[in-house]
């Protein structure tokens, strides 16, 4: 209310472009003075000494930050059960999960707690929510917004996002949170574009591409298919190229994503041990001890499972086998998908094969779990942007969407297709 109040004295002058506009922050991003604790134990009582560039950047062009949400721990899991604070219950169907890992700030959207949120995105963790809520999650290419303030997952994997209402507030909001950062090298120097401005009114004819392998898959929900292939021709009635085009590294997705992010989160999260913040089990015996209580205790059961997983393909004897491999993988998927984007504009797929899960559903069996992030980790291995748009509703009731992909750095062309697609 103080910022509002604040906001309201101001001149029309010194109004910034989300004057007023009230957005969430996932529990992951750090906002100066307020709790940061990645809805973890492990850092339980700690407030921020900085704000995300991405937050200060809302907080310089007028918006009011509503409160943190939350999330899977240190943003693992597809649920938003693995969280310190409880499950998030989903607005739509209080026996569904809404989606991992960023399932509050996709929440808070749809049940209108705030405007828009932030959420972060490192295998599909702000599309997978806004695909079982029913809103928009725009994940940007990698590089396109600054992770300074993120506390990390896996660092080349990463990506802050947005969920909202409609294409143009996201597109108004990555203006704004876009662009180069001094405070983070991994960050682009590209310039930005003035998305909201250029989405409306263009008649351009798409040239989209889809991968049978991936509508087709066994593990894909029968409506999801057919809604999706109805989709594929009403597109092409509309007067844009459509066309299948075969995808032979489906396989390697999955193994290739859980390698390379839990060894990057086994070495990001070594900086948790209750030494100088956080959480604090007992002074121990000695030192090892002392880590020992405060890692055993302080993180969850799934966060613990990825850090032992990471540090096994890290490992002296297994690191080229696991980790090396993996990297070449990574590779050839980067390579192959620059490839389909000379002759195509968009990349058009599930977000995911089903519907949002039952409570508890996947829960004892997480390898079904990550094989439920098929089609969304592929975007983070090749740092393309991409986008979950809400326009199906199942036989179940619940909603569906459908994920739209652009080459890197091509945000403009995503949001155009998505105003196509969702004009408001």
């Amino acid at each position: 209310m103080q910022r509002a109040s604040y906001l309201d004295a101001l001149l029309p002058s010194q109004r910034g472009k989300l004057h007023g506009v009230v957005i969430g922050i996932k529990d992951i991003i750090c906002y100066k003075g307020h709790e940061a604790s990645a809805s973890s134990k492990i850092l339980e009582g700690f407030k921020s000494l900085y704000s995300a560039t991405s937050v200060q950047r809302l907080v310089d062009a007028g918006a009011i930050i509503i409160g943190r949400q939350n999330c899977d721990e240190f943003g693992m899991g597809s649920t938003n059960e693995n969280s310190a604070y409880g499950a998030v219950i989903n607005p739509i169907d209080d026996s569904v999960v809404p989606g991992g890992s960023s399932g509050g700030s996709a929440v808070a959207v749809k049940a209108g707690l705030c405007m828009a949120s932030l959420g972060t995105d490192t295998g599909g963790s702000v599309r997978l929510p806004a695909d079982f809520c029913g809103t928009i999650g725009f994940k940007p290419s990698y590089g396109r917004v600054s992770r300074y303030g993120l506390i990390a997952y896996a660092s080349s994997f990463d990506q802050v996002g947005v969920l909202a209402n409609t294409v143009k507030d996201v597109a108004t909001i990555l203006e704004v949170i876009a662009g180069p950062d001094d405070f983070d090298s991994t960050c682009s120097n590209k310039a930005t574009e003035d998305y909201s401005a250029q989405i409306d009114g263009t008649e351009q004819k798409f040239r989209i591409a889809y991968f049978p392998e991936w509508i087709e898959h066994s593990s894909v929900d029968p409506e999801i298919s057919t809604q999706i292939k109805n989709l594929i021709e009403k597109l092409k009635r509309d007067g844009h190229e459509v066309k299948p085009v075969s995808f032979n590294l489906t396989e390697y997705i999955v193994p290739t994503y859980y390698i390379l992010t839990t060894a990057e989160a086994s070495s990001n999260l070594g900086r948790f041990d209750g030494v100088r913040y956080g959480f604090q089990k007992s002074k121990g015996s000695d030192l090892k001890d002392f880590y020992k209580q405060n890692r055993s205790n302080g993180f969850g059961k799934e966060v613990k499972r990825r850090i032992m997983l990471g540090s096994f393909v890290l490992s002296a004897g297994y690191y080229d086998a696991y980790f090396t491999k993996a990297q070449q993988v990574r590779r050839l998927l980067q390579e192959q998908t620059a490839l389909i984007f000379r002759d195509f504009d968009i990349i058009l797929a599930p977000n995911s094969p089903t519907t949002a899960y039952k409570i508890g559903e996947k829960t004892k069996n997480p390898l079904a779990m990550y094989m439920g992030d098929i089609f969304t980790v592929f975007a983070n291995l090749t740092g393309i942007p991409a986008i979950s748009l809400p326009v199906f509703k199942h036989s179940s009731n619940l909603p569906f969407g459908v994920q739209a992909m652009a080459k890197r750095f091509n945000e403009l062309s995503l949001a155009r297709f998505s105003q196509r697609l969702m004009p408001q």
